[in-house]
């Protein structure tokens, strides 16, 4: 296998880096506080062509590979995880089930303005009594008078609230279980779709994730999206790529947080002696830098696949869980290495590590990670 980036993905990965570096980090902190939603940011990021990264140009996109876009999450969200999770969300979530299902007509009118950066893309999936169990959703959609009408509710949609178009899985066939169910297209000012709340988060405080309410909310008939009834596996194959982007999100997260353990141990002096002298510290430090490598190998190794049309059902869970969790203990060393001040909001490495929680959660937990690797385990003996 070559690990090496070729000179696209390098000019992808330094061009983001700047942009982030230079447009994101300074605000990440007020993004936090204020729990706002950066508007221009993600303007700025359409005018770059960043939107549409992985999508064909015919389609407004950049036609990057999966490569180029899990770089491109990492640097984002090495600056802010709140951007990272409503950049991810949008392109894996809210226009690659469009892309990937869609009929030319449906990726004319509703991906190429996402691409474009015209608005974000959402995917509403999980309800109040359904998250890990996809299956047991209770929003409904039924055919009157040539229109699709949907009535039910979500939360814990990413971009909900602020998104140009959701598309919504709903039950199609209630006899049918799992086998009944459609996604569908709704454009944000749907007649009966409204947006609820924006939950209080314990982080990515910034990326609003919001309550959902279809009450008769009507659609076009043409806004079924891909075949009746296809619904479950549609979302499952959108889960399997949005896997890797959110593992992209939690390596850039757990970098961020080793960086600036580095520069903070290099800088503190403790017994007369920079405190990175210390074997303590450069145990904790060799720790998180050698997970986080290792993760970044997984993460490859499921774009790669991804890229050639191969199955990663079992790298991209192996690639989430252990990008998410690796970044996890990342964050808890990085607070431990600025000791008191790590557990200041003065320093960025407590948002970091509440940030980073999401990705232990979000497309799937850890848990439900560990099943899919077993499952497919199992399958191959």
């Amino acid at each position: 296998m070559d690990f090496d980036l070729t000179e696209e993905q390098h000019m992808i990965r330094e061009a983001v880096r700047e942009f982030a570096q230079s447009e994101i980090a300074p605000r990440a902190r007020e993004i936090d506080e204020k729990s706002e939603f950066p508007a221009d940011i993600f303007r700025k990021m359409g005018e770059l062509g960043l939107m549409g990264l992985p999508f064909p140009e015919k389609y407004g996109g950049a036609g990057a590979d999966t490569i180029s876009y899990a770089l491109a999450v990492e640097e984002i969200a090495a600056a802010s995880g709140s951007v990272a999770a409503n950049y991810n969300a949008h392109i894996s979530l809210g226009a690659s089930p469009i892309y990937l299902f869609g009929t030319e007509e449906q990726k004319q009118k509703w991906l190429v303005p996402l691409a474009r950066g015209e608005g974000l893309g959402a995917f509403a999936l999980t309800e109040p009594h359904s998250g890990s169990d996809a299956a047991a959703l209770k929003t409904r959609a039924e055919e009157r008078d040539g229109m699709w009408v949907l009535n039910g509710q979500k939360m814990w949609i990413t971009s909900g609230s602020v998104a140009r178009s959701v598309v919504v899985a709903a039950k199609t066939d209630l006899a049918a279980g799992s086998h009944g169910v459609s996604n569908f297209i709704v454009p944000a000012d749907a007649p009966g779709f409204t947006p609820g709340k924006d939950e209080p988060k314990m982080g990515m405080k910034g990326s609003p994730t919001s309550q959902l309410f279809f009450a008769d909310c009507r659609i076009p008939k043409e806004n079924l999206l891909g075949e009746l009834n296809q619904g479950f596996k549609q979302f499952m194959i959108t889960l399997d790529g949005a896997r890797i982007s959110i593992a992209a999100m939690a390596l850039g997260l757990g970098r961020a947080a080793l960086e600036h353990s580095l520069k903070y141990a290099r800088e503190r002096e403790a017994f007369g002696q920079p405190i990175a002298n210390f074997q303590a510290i450069q145990m904790k430090l060799a720790d998180m830098a050698t997970e986080l490598e290792a993760a970044r190998l997984l993460i490859y190794q499921a774009a790669a696949l991804k890229d050639r049309g191969q199955r990663f059902t079992k790298q991209v869970a192996m690639a989430k869980l252990f990008a998410s969790e690796a970044a996890d203990r990342a964050c808890w060393q990085a607070i431990q290495i600025h000791g008191g001040m790590g557990y200041s909001r003065e320093m960025h490495v407590e948002r970091f590590y509440r940030d980073n929680r999401l990705t232990l959660i979000g497309d799937g937990t850890s848990e439900i990670q560990r099943l899919l690797i077993a499952q497919q385990l199992l399958k191959e003996m």
